[in-house]
């Protein structure tokens, strides 16, 4: 992957742009410093007429929707808002329901626009409400977490929860726009920017060495919202997701490889019941580091790579072991009973994404269960000892 120069980031108004090129389905990515000011503009600007519903939480709308209704206003593009609650447990068909009757009580029509603002649960929530709206309606992406920026908004990728998994009701809908602040990262809670951070090391483990090294020396700088380290890691990810989504839209080979550590942490997700006691982030850092281990004791990567894949992202505050998460120790047959639910499985055989080092991500099925099932004993042991 080329290296990315920037300069004079800091400065309000400062944007980036991916594109995305799918046939028929083309849309940009929008970067930028302090751009939620002119997030109506930009949608004028590049889709037309329409309307806007947005569609946020209440921790989001606290400190941004006034913005974001002013902007659109300003160009005649507001429809309503509506605001959930925030959390993964917002992430089912409940919600999804009265989503979609607030939106047709809002009187959006088929040539409007869903605006998705907010992290990857609103992300994921209102997308699949805008997929299955009037058969089909357009929304944009403006997401407001580390997390959602640098992964779940883009993609089309859409779904919600249910007891057997997550994400396991969906559908594939491409958004017509993303608009990344980084600006609106400085109201995130601590917590979920690390949570988030997990999905940006991410992209350095599966593809690009010299990306992880990078974040090695500079993770502080994301942080410190520092601009351009940080829009560096946020473009640095996006470039490397558009990529495979480019190359493999609905996820049919290559782009399995951005779940790497998914397996693991879908599964404790599911285990904690998509509650506070683990992130979605922190689900993907423990899981990745479960996959380095893995590749590890399958020989196919070098010792000591798991140990400094963990020794970085539990710098950064991230927990890596199953006994890191708080309340009950979690059962290993649970956690495979789980992981057999992953919308991966082939023919009843679980996906995985090992490595063989850093940078070097690949997808297999040729996994001995009872590998994975020692390693999680193991893992979950490490709870009942401490």
């Amino acid at each position: 992957m080329p290296s990315i120069v920037y300069s004079n980031v800091a400065q309000a108004g400062a944007q980036r742009k991916v594109r995305i090129d799918l046939p028929g389905r083309e849309y940009e990515i929008l970067i930028g410093v302090g751009i939620l000011n002119d997030a109506g503009r930009f949608i004028a600007q590049r889709l037309g007429a329409g309307l806007c519903g947005v569609v946020s939480d209440e921790n989001v709308a606290g400190h941004h929707l006034k913005t974001l209704e002013a902007s659109m206003r300003a160009e005649g593009r507001f429809k309503g808002s509506v605001v959930l609650r925030p959390g993964e447990a917002t992430k089912r068909f409940g919600e999804l329901e009265r989503l979609s009757e607030s939106l047709l009580e809002m009187g959006l029509e088929r040539g409007d626009l869903v605006v998705a603002f907010g992290g990857g649960v609103i992300g994921d929530l209102a997308a699949f409400a805008a997929s299955i709206l009037r058969r089909g309606v357009r929304y944009v992406q403006i997401p407001t977490s580390l997390l959602a920026q640098v992964d779940s908004s883009v993609g089309g990728k859409t779904g919600i929860n249910t007891r057997q998994g997550k994400n396991l009701i969906g559908t594939f809908h491409q958004p017509s726009l993303v608009i990344a602040d980084i600006d609106v990262l400085k109201t995130l809670p601590e917590r979920e920017m690390r949570a988030g951070y997990a999905e940006v090391a991410k992209y350095g483990l599966i593809g690009d060495a010299e990306f992880f090294a990078w974040l090695e020396a500079n993770w502080s700088g994301v942080f410190a919202h520092e601009p351009d380290v940080l829009m560096k890691a946020v473009e640095t990810s996006v470039r490397a997701k558009a990529a495979l989504v480019i190359a493999d839209e609905k996820e049919a080979g290559q782009r399995g490889l951005l779940n790497l550590g998914h397996t693991f942490g879908h599964a404790l997700e599911a285990a904690t019941g998509y509650s506070d006691r683990l992130l979605h982030g922190e689900g993907v850092s423990i899981g990745v580091v479960l996959a380095f281990e893995l590749s590890e004791r399958l020989g196919l990567c070098e010792r000591g790579s798991a140990r400094r894949v963990a020794d970085h992202l539990s710098g950064v505050g991230l927990p890596t072991l199953i006994s890191d998460i708080s309340g009950p120790p979690l059962d290993a047959e649970e956690l495979i009973r789980l992981m057999a639910q992953d919308k991966k499985v082939r023919q009843g055989r679980m996906t995985f994404v090992l490595v063989r080092g850093i940078g070097k991500a690949f997808l297999t099925q040729a996994v001995d269960i009872e590998i994975v099932r020692s390693l999680l004993l193991e893992k979950c042991g490490e709870g009942l000892e401490n």
